[in-house]
């Protein structure tokens, strides 16, 4: 059992990966899937998931905050996890329900550490503070090229899809540094298949997990 998860009942699964990699398609199909097998659920993203921090979601990728300081961003991606967990991952998984989320702690390592160059031990000193220790128990890294992701996004890009390719080349290669350091937690998903085999791999190792 993943450390700090022992005194819930629940299983909390993240999707991680970089821009345009098309892990929130993923989460969603997954979360139909589970659905329709009755298996109580809840469905949350990063930053944001309640009222106070979607509030922080907008100050963080508004692209008129273009002079936000790395250790600013830090500490709002922080904050706006820190009230999801009170809210409502912790109570979730406590009452033993199955808990998914788009982003977690890695997102705050990969891109505030890897990208930005802020210290990765003091993220993970505060991350265990906010997350009050709970750690998922499955998490998918869905790994793309940072060009190829990039040219995915057919929407306006935020403030943090807008930084440079260097930076989201480090991203992606902090994704796979900790996809080396921990391979049982979790699975690296290469997008290079179609979205249903993408699916059908990623139910194989959730069925495994619940089973």
């Amino acid at each position: 059992m993943a450390v700090g998860l022992k005194k819930y009942k629940g299983k909390f699964i993240t999707f991680e990966g970089s821009e345009g990699s098309g892990k929130s398609t993923q989460i969603e199909l997954i979360s139909q899937y589970l659905k329709s097998k009755k298996i109580p659920l809840l469905l949350l993203r990063e930053p944001g998931g309640v009222k106070i921090s979607e509030k922080i979601r907008q100050i963080l990728l508004d692209v008129e905050n273009k002079g936000m300081g790395d250790e600013c961003e830090t500490l709002l991606y922080m904050a706006a996890r820190a009230q999801l967990v009170h809210e409502v991952v912790a109570p979730a998984l406590k009452e033993g329900k199955l808990v998914l989320c788009d982003r977690f702690l890695d997102s705050t390592v990969v891109y505030q550490g890897y990208g930005n160059g802020v210290d990765i031990a003091f993220i993970k000193r505060i991350g265990k503070f906010v997350t009050k220790g709970i750690t998922p128990h499955l998490t998918f890294i869905f790994d793309i090229e940072a060009a190829k992701g990039l040219a995915r996004i057919n929407r306006a890009k935020d403030r943090i899809e807008q930084k440079a390719l260097t930076y989201h080349n480090r991203v992606r290669s902090g994704y796979l540094d900790i996809a080396r350091r921990e391979p049982k937690r979790i699975k690296v998903i290469k997008v290079d298949k179609s979205k249903e085999e993408i699916h059908l791999m990623i139910r194989k190792h959730i069925d495994r997990l619940l089973s």
